[in-house]
């Protein structure tokens, strides 16, 4: 049989792209997949007031360092939860914070060296005979999309059928229904509907079929996220949030119109499980990258076609 590690979300978590790279041992898997937001979300200054004492305020919060081991220790913690940690003055603060344009520079420059040193990382680790898919997500830059092509061990899935092995093949699509963010690659649901229809149209047969989209069909265990109100805030009930469907419908239509064997999934962090539309399994590992860790599904896909595709959820 073929054994798949598929994980999503890693949003930047270094502590979670280093175990990536390591899993194959863990697993024994053929495939490793990482599909979907993979890039942090904020760069934090860390910032030197005089020789020897430095602060920094990522949480609103001003924290003081009085040495180079304490600087240290922020640093691993940014870099566990994704953010992109960079050295300066007060007054480099100052005049960077006034120039939205070198902002968004630095955080392209930082967000790039840091795809450059996992894709580095992979190259180096995982061993040839391994297959290693890396998709983005609705919250990167395609700006990372270059970096990930020119890799020669990594597959790029968008806008192309990837052959698993001689038995499944597999489709892909970064782009989910529209989010109160306007994150870079959203779209309305008849947009997505067609991009997807799209990329259906490029298999003859559906039954074989691993569908790698990272949002979740509709109206699952698997696309459960709180509840906001007008202003974007959690709206919470009975002193919890409350928890609403908000995955794709088109995904759902399509799924229960084509029926694939698996769908791959991510974006919705807090919605790790599984779940079946028809003889479709869909699956979201869920995300806990702040945390450093790495969720995961491990899925053996059966060596005779008809056969149970068996997954496993695990945490590294």
């Amino acid at each position: 049989m073929t054994r798949l590690f598929f994980a999503c979300d890693a949003h930047g978590s270094i502590p979670v792209l280093r175990k990536m790279v390591r899993v194959h041992e863990a697993y024994n898997c053929d495939v490793v997949m990482m599909c979907g937001d993979l890039t942090g979300k904020a760069i934090v200054p860390i910032v030197e007031e005089k020789p020897g004492r430095w602060w920094s305020s990522p949480w609103g919060t001003k924290e003081t360092y009085k040495s180079e081991k304490d600087v240290d220790r922020a640093k691993n913690i940014y870099e566990k939860r994704g953010f992109y940690w960079f050295m300066t003055t007060e007054p480099e603060l100052e005049e960077l914070q006034s120039d939205p344009n070198r902002v968004q520079s630095l955080f392209k420059e930082l967000m790039l060296e840091r795809m450059r040193y996992w894709i580095d990382l992979i190259e180096e680790k995982v061993p040839d005979g391994i297959d290693v898919v890396v998709s983005p997500g609705n919250d990167d830059s395609e700006d990372i999309d270059e970096l990930i092509k020119k890799s020669t061990r990594i597959i790029f899935p968008l806008e192309r059928v990837v052959e698993v092995d001689n038995t499944y093949q597999m489709i892909s699509s970064e782009y989910v229904n529209s989010t109160p963010w306007d994150t870079p690659r959203e779209c309305p649901e008849e947009e997505l509907m067609e991009k997807l229809e799209i990329e259906f149209g490029r298999v003859e047969s559906y039954d074989n079929l691993l569908c790698n989209f990272h949002a979740p069909p509709f109206g699952t265990v698997i696309d459960l996220a709180p509840k906001l109100d007008e202003k974007a805030q959690v709206h919470v009930r009975y002193g919890a949030p409350e928890m609403v469907p908000v995955g794709s419908k088109s995904i759902r239509e399509l799924f229960e119109k084509y029926q694939p064997l698996l769908g791959l999934h991510g974006h919705i962090h807090e919605s790790t499980g599984m779940e079946h539309i028809g003889r479709t399994l869909c699956v979201n590992p869920g995300s806990a990258y702040t945390q450093g860790m790495l969720n995961a599904f491990v899925i053996d896909l059966p060596e005779t076609p008809g056969e149970e595709v068996v997954a496993v959820a695990v945490t590294a």
